[in-house]
C-alpha cells in the first residue's frame, strides 16, 4: 500500500494494540486513493481528525466585471479591461444525508509532454448540494499553486468544511507553465481574484445566513501563498520587479498605488501561506513584507528546490515584523507538501508524481500534520478558541528534541497532553513527533 510501511510480520505479533493498529492502516488506505485524503490515518496527532459535520459541495461561477487584462499591452497607459469569470468550489458544514453518494473530483495538471495524459480523479467525502447545517460560519478562501487544481487541497477543504468552516477555493484558470506571460500574471491576478472572491462572498453568503463575514481567513499554495500575503496586506514595492513587469500593470495595485485596496481582504483573522515562493519577497521589499498584520502561519520544507526555503518561507518569517507570526518547517521535505496524496493515475511517470509526492516525506503524514497545526491555529485566531493555544505553544522548538520520560505515565491515547515533564508536542503520538520545527515571533511593540 502506497504510502505505509506495515509489512505481514508486523501484523502477525502478538501484541493487540500493533495488530489494531495494523487492521487500521489495511483498512484505510488513505495513500493509494481509495479513501478520501481529508480523513487522516490512525498515527495522526490530535487536532487532524474530521470535525462532527458532514461535508457539503456546491459550484459557483463568479464574474469580476471589467477587471484589468494582463495579456494585452495597455494603450497610452491605459490598462484594457474584461471581465474575468471565476469558478469557486464552496465546502460547507452539512447534515448527513441517508444514502447520499460522495463526490469523486476529477482534475488534470500540466503534462511533461505536450497531449500527454495527466488526468486523475480524486475521492471525496462531500456530497454535492448536501442541505447546510448550523450559521454563521467562519469563511476561509483558498488559493493553489500555479497550474494546480483546487480539487487537488481536497484533504484541507474537506476537513475543515467537517470542523464548521466554510470553504471556498478558487479555480484560477493560470496561462500555462512555461509561457512567459503566465510566469508573472499570477502576480496581478492573484490578489485580484483572492480579493474579489472573498468580498463576493463575505456578502452573498453573509446574505444567506451560512458566513459571518467578520470572522475570515486565508490560504494559499505556492503562488497562492504569493496572493494570499499581499491580500492580507503585504504591499508590492513600486520601485521593485513590478514597475518593469507586465507593462507596468501591477504599479496601480503597488504600495501607495490608487488602487491598491482593490487586492485587500477585510475582516481578515488569519492568513497561511504553505511553500510561498521567494519572488514575492523581491516584489514586496522589506517594508511590504512588514506590513502585514494578521495573525500568520508559514509552512514549508526546508530543502524545497522550487522556492528556496531561505528566501521564502524563512525569510517572511522573519520580515513579517508587524505580525503575531509561526513558521512550520518539515525537516527534510521539498516543494510538495501542498496537494493531496498522488492519485493512482499520476504515479506512471515521475513528472506527474513530483506534483502531489515529497521524496522524503510520506504524504498522509505531512496532511495529517498540517490539519492539526492549521486546525489549532484557526481556531484560536479566527473563532478566538485559546484552548488551542497550547499545540502552538510548542514546550521544544524541534519536534525530534521532545522528551516522554519512562516515569511518567502514558494516557490510553498515548496523545502528549506537554506537561509534568512530557515534552512531545502537544496532541501527537508518543513515537510520531519527529522531524519538525515550530517557530513563534510575536510582532514587534512599536507595530502591536
Amino acid at each position: 500500500m502506497a504510502g505505509r510501511s506495515t509489512n505481514d510480520a508486523e501484523c502477525l505479533m502478538p501484541m493487540l494494540r500493533r495488530s489494531i493498529v495494523c487492521i487500521a492502516l489495511v483498512l484505510g488506505g488513505a495513500a493509494d486513493g481509495s479513501e478520501p485524503p481529508s480523513r487522516p490515518g490512525v498515527d495522526a496527532p490530535e487536532l487532524a481528525r474530521l470535525g462532527r459535520y458532514a461535508v457539503g459541495l456546491r459550484t459557483l461561477t463568479l464574474v469580476d466585471r471589467n477587471q484589468v487584462d494582463a495579456s494585452v499591452p495597455p494603450i497610452a497607459g491605459v490598462a484594457a479591461r474584461r471581465d474575468r469569470p471565476l469558478v469557486v468550489d464552496l465546502w460547507y458544514p452539512a447534515r448527513a444525508t441517508q444514502g447520499a453518494v460522495p463526490e469523486t473530483y476529477h482534475a488534470s495538471m500540466p503534462p511533461e509532454q505536450p497531449g500527454a495524459a495527466a488526468a486523475f480523479t480524486i475521492q471525496g467525502l462531500a456530497v454535492r448540494d448536501a442541505p447546510p447545517d448550523g450559521r454563521g460560519h467562519a469563511l476561509v478562501v483558498v488559493s493553489h499553486g500555479r497550474r494546480n487544481a483546487d480539487v487537488a487541497l481536497s484533504w484541507l477543504t474537506e476537513n475543515l468544511a467537517s470542523k464548521g468552516y466554510v470553504v471556498a477555493a478558487i479555480r484560477h484558470d493560470d496561462p500555462a507553465v512555461l509561457d512567459a506571460f503566465g510566469t508573472y500574471a499570477g502576480f496581478l491576478y492573484r490578489p485580484l481574484d483572492i480579493a474579489f472572491v472573498t468580498r463576493t462572498l463575505q456578502r452573498t453568503l453573509a446574505d444567506e445566513g451560512l458566513v459571518d463575514p467578520t470572522r475570515t481567513a486565508l490560504i494559499g499554495y505556492s503562488m497562492g501563498g504569493f496572493g494570499v500575503l499581499t491580500s492580507a496586506g503585504a504591499t508590492v514595492d513600486p520601485d521593485g520587479p513590478a514597475r518593469g513587469l507586465l507593462n507596468g500593470l501591477l504599479l496601480p495595485y503597488a504600495r501607495g498605488g490608487a488602487a491598491g485596496a482593490e487586492v485587500l481582504v477585510g475582516h481578515l483573522r488569519a492568513v497561511i501561506a504553505i511553500a510561498p515562493g521567494p519572488e514575492a519577497l523581491m516584489g514586496w521589499g522589506a517594508d511590504g513584507i512588514a506590513a502585514l498584520r494578521a495573525p500568520l502561519l508559514l509552512i514549508a520544507g526546508d530543502r524545497d528546490r522550487t522556492v528556496a526555503y531561505d528566501k521564502g518561507a524563512r525569510a517572511f518569517f522573519e520580515g513579517a515584523s508587524g505580525s503575531h507570526r509561526y513558521l512550520l518547517t518539515f525537516l527534510g521535505a521539498g516543494h510538495a507538501i501542498g496537494l493531496d496524496p498522488a492519485p493512482d493515475e499520476m504515479r506512471r511517470a515521475l513528472w506527474n508524481l513530483e506534483w502531489f509526492e515529497d521524496p522524503v516525506w510520506r504524504k498522509d503524514r505531512i496532511i495529517a500534520i498540517n490539519l492539526h497545526i492549521i486546525t489549532a491555529f484557526l481556531d484560536r485566531f479566527v473563532l478566538d478558541d485559546e484552548s488551542r493555544a497550547p499545540y502552538l505553544q510548542v514546550p521544544v522548538p524541534r519536534s525530534s528534541d521532545g522528551q516522554w520520560p519512562s516515569t511518567t505515565p502514558v494516557p490510553d491515547a498515548e496523545l502528549s497532553p506537554a506537561n509534568n515533564g512530557i515534552t512531545v508536542w502537544k496532541g501527537f503520538p508518543r513515537l510520531h513527533a519527529e522531524g519538525l520545527e515550530l517557530l513563534e515571533r510575536q510582532p514587534a511593540p512599536t507595530q502591536r
